[in-house]
């Protein structure tokens, strides 16, 4: 295996610079993943990482942004009727990019 270059520092400072750019970050310690997600924005200087655990990865998202930690949960009911977590998460960030979208303009 070969590491390969984080795309994500050009992507923000030369290819999308007023984009709305979001990354994920997937943890196995669940002590670690704020801080982690919020180096990341620092570094990045990007809007929004969805952070999430490995045990909790189809359940349950933590939304980090440089001024908020929004949680998104599945309950059991939405789990039983089959709701993946990725519909929350396009729903938040379907409103928060709505919202930098007009901040801009």
């Amino acid at each position: 295996m070969k590491m390969v270059p984080k795309m994500l520092s050009p992507l923000v400072k030369d290819w999308a610079p007023k984009a709305f750019i979001i990354s994920f970050k997937l943890e196995t310690d669940p002590s670690i993943i704020i801080n982690r997600a919020r180096n990341a924005l620092e570094v990045y200087r990007h809007q929004v990482v969805v952070a999430n655990i490995l045990e909790s990865l189809q359940s349950f998202v933590v939304i980090v942004t440089k001024d908020s930690e929004t949680k998104l949960l599945l309950t059991e009911e939405e789990v039983a009727k089959g709701i993946a977590i990725e519909e929350k998460i396009v729903d938040h960030l379907q409103c928060r990019h709505t919202t930098f979208i007009c901040d801009r303009n």
